[in-house]
């Protein structure tokens, strides 16, 4: 089970931290001794067949639709919070597993798909700034030799 959220200092997840747990009759029990720590760059909720729960959609400022389930379009799965998405039953609401599996995996496409354009653009603003800024890498290593 998931004990906590460790983060860098700029506030970014670095790690999670889980606990083995017992069931009980009176539901999970902590395992003393079990904790492990995960590195993490993303971590991805899976919150199962309950809404979104209100604190999140409200601290991170989601919008939500007329069933207070977060709004994202099918296939792109952004919100309107820039590098936050959103998939399956939080998003589409109560649904079937093979839904919740499918929008997961686009979900993680386009995800991979915004992290690989926010490196490319990051890395032509390290190319800019390496060129000190004329937007034109010096070519002079192209031209002929004498």
């Amino acid at each position: 089970m998931t004990k906590e959220f460790l983060a860098n200092d700029d506030g970014h997840v670095k790690a999670l931290v889980t606990q083995d747990v017992e069931i009980t009759s009176k539901g999970p029990k902590a395992i003393e001794g079990t904790e492990k720590e995960w590195p993490a760059d993303l971590v991805v909720l899976s919150m199962g067949f309950v809404s979104p729960e209100e604190y999140i959609v409200h601290e991170l400022g989601l919008d939500v639709d007329q069933r207070n389930n977060i709004h994202a379009t099918y296939g792109d799965f952004r919100t309107n919070i820039e590098g936050v998405f959103a998939a399956g039953d939080c998003r589409r609401g109560q649904s079937l597993v093979v839904w919740a599996i499918n929008e997961g995996r686009g979900c993680a496409a386009a995800t991979d798909q915004y992290l690989q354009v926010k490196r490319s653009q990051s890395m032509l603003q390290q190319h800019s700034s390496n060129n000190n800024n004329t937007g034109f890498a010096n070519l002079s290593s192209l031209s002929p030799r004498s």
